[in-house]
């Protein structure tokens, strides 16, 4: 970055030197994947969180510092911290000296130490999935969007996610799903990949905002067969089609190179 930064922006040096190139790579794509939660609606000021697991280092992920908006997450303003929640890595913040949100470590230290093949975990408090989190009826699998989710998990509300003794139900209501609801608060996806998890996320939302948008109406919702939910809620599984970001992620890149293109710094 510029010596001097632009109004409205933060000084953080970069972190590409300290960094092996792979570890750079999940940097760019984690900070991309806060623009674009960002730039689709889905944020909440500063808080919630997004993490990335570190290639080739099982113990260590990367997350948002606490205290910075979304769209001004870059690459180098990540922290590295370990399962146990020590801060291996970040970037000189200056007075501010930012550090890790609490609930995040504990949510996502849970989900990277027992599922070693999700490498992204998204948390967010939009309106849409508050609300249907907060219905007896949960989420219905009342469109083909939806559909996808005809399985997906609830987590009842523990209060705020503080105490690493609530690990164990989490992960639990998760079990080795890519999707929860999370009571009265918000949901949470995970993925492969990090545009696994955003496609997860991008899709959930889509499906709680489109029930949200029917049940106001306040006309009679139309059933789908249990049969055909099943054959459709299938179509969507692993194995049965490409993995999912594969073919949106490098597209969702260029639009933000596009657009906002300050998150690779």
């Amino acid at each position: 970055m510029a010596d001097t930064p632009s109004p409205g922006t933060l000084k953080i040096s970069s972190m590409r030197s300290r960094c092996s190139e792979q570890e750079w790579t999940a940097r760019v794509n984690l900070a991309a994947c806060y623009r674009l939660v960002e730039w689709y609606g889905l944020s909440d000021m500063m808080a919630n969180h997004i993490s990335a697991r570190v290639p080739g280092e099982d113990n260590a992920f990367l997350i948002n510092p606490y205290g910075m908006m979304y769209e001004e997450i870059t690459a180098s303003s990540l922290i590295k911290v370990d399962l146990d929640g020590t801060i291996l890595a970040k970037p000189d913040f200056g007075d501010l000296d930012y550090g890790i949100n609490k609930a995040g470590y504990v949510i996502h230290s849970a989900i990277h130490g027992a599922r070693h093949e999700v490498d992204c975990v998204i948390h967010t408090h939009s309106w849409a999935s508050m609300a249907v989190a907060s219905l007896e009826c949960g989420l219905l699998p009342m469109t083909q969007t939806a559909m996808r989710f005809l399985k997906i998990g609830y987590h009842d509300y523990q209060g705020v996610v503080l105490d690493t003794a609530e690990q164990a139900s989490l992960l639990r209501d998760l079990g080795d799903g890519e999707a929860l609801l999370l009571r009265n608060h918000g949901a949470l996806t995970v993925g492969r990949t990090v545009g696994e998890a955003f496609n997860w996320m991008h899709r959930l939302e889509l499906a709680c905002r489109s029930q949200l948008a029917a049940m106001a109406t306040g006309a009679p919702l139309r059933a789908v067969p249990p049969d055909v939910l099943e054959a459709t809620w299938n179509n969507y599984q692993r194995g049965t089609r490409r993995p999912y970001g594969l073919m949106e992620w490098p597209a969702l890149l260029r639009k933000l190179d596009r657009i906002d293109p300050g998150y690779r710094d």
